[in-house]
């Protein structure tokens, strides 16, 4: 089958509360709404022509004639961060949350890490990243410690000066923790976290890298490789999965994502592109950054005109989210959030596709339109988007 899909997942970009957000301490979240309510004269005509209106919480106002077909999902798995939500868009629906360690991480843990790695520890306590570097930066260059600091989401993160440590050991030291983190430390992420800079100019580097657990099942990924269809990766998508069936081109920015995406609409011929569009969630939402979220916003508005003439007759692309990241909270978290479900291609008929149940809907959605067997989770809405 010589059909395109394209998967663009605008992180953190939620659009309001789900059933389960008071739960999850995110009462109030709404990512989206939220910032359009905080900027008001911002404006996305682009957007609210393609019917993001209609998408929960959004703020926008609702188009009479949408020109996409347009929802919500909901979250089903236990989690609120970029694995648990990239994996459920994919079709792995998790029962189980990711542990955490608000608390910080246990000594001995913590000993064996420092033994492995031949370095020292600093911090060991959940922190905001910038914060923890203004508090313990200095003391790094003067030791070489490693920084290590978790947040609400269940991450293992290791900072390191790029010109106190080299920037393979801080990896080599990374993939230790990889290997140590399973049973109940199976945390979803270890991550290196870069910098450089001196006392009060700090800066994070783009040289950050994840490494994942594997998926505990199979994913659309693993569909699409078992039946040879091929996968372009943009952005962080290969450490969400571990490498697993896909690789990627990694980006700094969302602009380097979205001239990734249309220059792969160019080239690919068929089969999945499957992107992240990193800076809503890493350069905003954590760092409580409206007016910044609010441009981010702005230069997806500007960029939705590009893709839409990017797109042949017969590809399927759909644009959501994998959670909420609400920078209008006091949170520097991720929130729990349902997510935009926005399909465009010169099939996709207007439609309004309601309130999904779980996120997987989208993966399992892909997995017909490409042709590959059925995920474990999801309810396909091809039929009622796809003028055949």
């Amino acid at each position: 089958m010589s059909r395109r899909a394209a998967l663009i997942v605008l992180d953190g970009l939620g659009v309001g509360e789900a059933p389960d957000t008071a739960a999850w301490g995110d009462s109030g979240s709404a990512t989206l709404g939220n910032v359009v309510r905080a900027n008001p004269g911002l404006s996305l005509p682009n957007l609210t022509a393609l019917g993001v209106g209609h998408c929960g919480d959004s703020g926008l106002a609702v188009a009479s004639e949408p020109i996409a077909a347009v929802g919500t999902a909901q979250p089903a798995s236990q989690g609120k961060d970029s694995i648990t939500g990239h994996w459920e868009l994919c079709g792995l629906v998790l029962e189980q949350p990711f542990p955490t360690f608000p608390s910080g991480f246990p000594e001995g843990f913590l000993a064996e890490f420092s033994a492995r790695t031949g370095r020292g520890i600093l911090g060991n306590k959940a922190a905001s990243g910038t914060a923890i570097l203004d508090e313990l930066g200095q003391r790094h260059v003067e030791t070489g410690d490693w920084i290590i600091y978790t947040s609400a989401d269940s991450v293992f993160q290791v900072a390191a000066h790029e010109e106190v440590v080299p920037i393979a050991e801080l990896y080599a030291a990374c993939t230790v923790a990889r290997e140590m983190a399973t049973g109940d430390m199976g945390v979803a992420r270890v991550i290196a976290r870069p910098f450089v800079g001196t006392v009060g100019a700090w800066q994070r580097t783009a040289r950050r890298k994840d490494f994942s657990l594997a998926p505990l099942d199979d994913t659309l990924l693993d569909h699409l490789a078992a039946a040879h269809v091929p996968v372009v990766g943009i952005g962080k998508v290969d450490d969400l999965f571990a490498g697993r069936g896909v690789r990627s081109i990694h980006t700094a920015t969302n602009a380097e994502a979205y001239d990734l995406i249309i220059g792969s609409l160019g080239s690919v011929r068929r089969g999945l592109i499957f992107a992240n569009v990193i800076e809503f969630d890493q350069s905003w939402g954590h760092r409580n950054d409206v007016t910044g979220f609010a441009r981010g916003l702005e230069e997806l508005d500007r960029w939705i005109p590009r893709l839409r003439s990017a797109i042949r007759e017969d590809d399927l692309i759909i644009l959501t989210a994998d959670h909420g990241n609400d920078p209008t909270t006091s949170s520097t978290d991720h929130s729990r959030e349902q997510v935009p479900v926005v399909v465009i291609g010169g099939k996709v008929q207007s439609a309004l596709l309601g309130s999904r149940s779980t996120f997987a809907d989208v993966g399992q959605t892909i997995a017909e339109f490409l042709g590959v067997p059925p995920l474990a989770a999801g309810t396909s809405f091809l039929a009622e988007v796809w003028r055949q």
